[in-house]
């Protein structure tokens, strides 16, 4: 089978799931030409219903409530999701998100998150969200209008007029429930113009994010590691500014890495993936970006009303981006970025007929852009990394 995961050893020790991605609407208000979700080779979205009903909802808050006490979790992070969530309605996230912090033990904190393309952003609907303690992260492809122009509802009028008010709404008048932006990195796009428009938006935090694509369906401008370089570029920006002018996910933990501090993102390290997916039929999956590979590759075939989330860590897809240096390929293996590369993002690594064991279809895009933060920390600092990276750059 395409799709089918390597053995991982049975010394493995799962981690629970720490985030829960809920997908409250499954249906977007947006038509962006681009995405994988509802343009890509997985259509199951097609045969769910387009709001998850009261009872799914009421099901999932029992189930994360159960995993969180089974585990004695401190804090679990619940994202609300879609297609668009905001479609669900402002008050139906408000009393979700209540109910699981009405059911998780009392010393274990929710820290709740709505992620939204911005355009149904009203002042009514995030006072309701701020109320209730749901941060807003909001996803664009830069902060201009041009930047946007892939971004179309389905009448295929642009997004961006809606998306940018509802932006500046937040950190204008709601600051404190301002979680950030997110925007999928476009080597079209110039990296410094890119990152300085998004600042103008004022997001405590960014989160850079390489198209969802694999050795099977390469992205666009792929060659010469136009990607890499593209991060390359915004890093220097970012770096060099003189104080930290918003957080940069990517950016801080390739640098934690490379001194040998704990980090974990699905991009870098060898931290344990802790997240699943609850679709709005009930349905347990693994993380959405593997629907980037074929129909059906985020199944587990576990439901909430007949499984518990403990269940989910045995399916060998979830055991595998678990397992650390075992589940990668032997290249990746041997490498001496293995550490914090961590082989790049799961869904990135597959290749039809071959399954998932390959290295990322972005390992030259990562080692340039590591070997760089490498030696920009090296030469600004003084501060060698302990590990062990050579500056000099190396094809895959």
């Amino acid at each position: 089978m395409s799709g089918q995961t390597a053995p991982v050893p049975a010394s493995t020790i799962p981690s629970p799931f720490r985030q829960f991605i809920v997908k409250v609407h499954g249906r977007c208000n947006l038509a962006c030409r681009y995405c994988y979700l509802y343009e890509g080779p997985d259509h199951t979205w097609r045969t769910r219903p387009a709001a998850a009903p009261s009872e799914v909802l009421t099901r999932t808050a029992e189930r994360i409530a159960e995993h969180a006490r089974a585990h004695g979790l401190p804090t679990v992070s619940l994202v609300l999701h879609g297609g668009e969530p905001l479609l669900a309605g402002a008050d139906t996230l408000a009393r979700f998100t209540d109910d699981v912090r009405a059911r998780v033990p009392a010393d274990c904190i929710v820290q709740a998150t709505v992620q939204t393309n911005g355009t149904l952003l009203t002042e009514k609907r995030v006072a309701v969200l701020a109320r209730h303690g749901i941060r807003i992260g909001i996803s664009l492809d830069g902060g201009l209008p041009e930047h946007n122009a892939r971004r179309l509802d389905h009448a295929g009028r642009p997004s961006w007029p809606a998306a940018v008010r509802g932006a500046r709404l937040v950190a204008g008048r709601f600051p404190a429930s301002y979680a950030g932006i997110l925007t999928v990195v476009d080597p079209v796009l110039d990296p410094v113009e890119t990152y300085e428009s998004l600042l103008e938006l004022g997001p405590p935090a960014l989160d850079l994010l390489l198209p969802d694509s694999n050795w099977s369906a390469p992205p666009p401008h792929w060659e010469g590691a136009r990607h890499g370089a593209w991060l390359c570029a915004v890093f220097d920006r970012w770096w060099t500014a003189g104080h930290r002018e918003t957080r940069v996910r990517l950016f801080e933990e390739c640098l934690a890495l490379l001194l040998g501090l704990p980090a974990a993102t699905e991009y870098l390290g060898l931290a344990a993936f802790d997240a699943l997916v609850v679709e709005t039929d009930g349905s347990i999956e693994q993380v959405d970006s593997l629907k980037s590979a074929y129909e059906g590759a985020s199944r587990t075939g576990l439901d909430v009303f007949r499984h518990a989330f403990d269940e989910a860590l045995d399916h060998p897809g979830v055991a595998a981006r678990q397992a650390g240096v075992a589940s990668l390929a032997d290249r990746c293996r041997v490498c001496p970025l293995v550490e914090v590369c961590g082989g790049g993002h799961y869904a990135h690594r597959y290749r039809a007929g071959h399954g998932f064991r390959n290295p990322s279809v972005y390992c030259a895009d990562l080692q340039l852009f590591i070997r760089h933060v490498a030696a920009r920390l090296a030469r600004d600092t003084g501060v060698a990394s302990p590990v062990p990276v050579s500056i000099e750059g190396v094809t895959p």
